[in-house]
């Protein structure tokens, strides 16, 4: 498993589709778009930004359970690809032991966030959906720290709202 960042979180104003982009720790820094609903894109960019809602979102209460049980979300592990959808699973630790359950990446990495959990994806997943950033140049590691707060700039310019509605539909080309 290799460790990744979220860097954030792009909707295509064509679609209105959300998708969360997770880059590679380490080099080749490959980057991993994950498509999500536009629920959960909020949910964790309220989170990223260290919002809190007036009333508990889902992920907020999924949070305080493992909290109140006395667990602890070790990591969020995106293991697998499966006729193009991606598989998770929340590696958590607690009084009863160490577990592993199955979840959609959208509800584990708005989890993780939460709670401050790593992330990690299997190489396999990142060999076969993972896309290497567009070659400028070699990238270093202080170029590649730039693009990511800039990113992080424009998340923290969202709101909830602008993830509600229904997308239009689909274009033909």
């Amino acid at each position: 498993m290799l460790l990744v960042d979220l860097v954030g979180i792009q909707m295509d104003p064509l679609s209105g589709a959300s998708a969360l982009v997770l880059r590679e720790h380490d080099a080749p820094n490959r980057l991993l778009p994950i498509i999500v609903g536009g629920a959960e894109a909020a949910s964790i960019a309220v989170a990223a930004q260290g919002h809190t809602m007036a009333r508990p979102m889902t992920h907020d209460v999924m949070a305080s359970l493992v909290e109140q049980f006395h667990g602890h979300l070790d990591a969020v592990e995106i293991t697998d690809l499966l006729d193009g959808a991606f598989v998770a699973n929340l590696a958590v630790s607690g009084p009863t032991g160490d577990l592993r359950l199955d979840t959609r990446p959208s509800d584990a990495i708005a989890l993780a966030v939460r709670l401050h959990a790593p992330l990690y994806v299997s190489e396999h997943v990142l060999d076969e959906a993972g896309t290497y950033p567009e070659p400028e140049g070699a990238l270093d590691e202080a170029e590649i720290d730039v693009e990511v707060d800039q990113f992080r700039e424009f998340l923290v310019g969202l709101e909830p709202e602008d993830f509600e509605g229904e997308p239009p539909p689909p274009t033909e080309d």
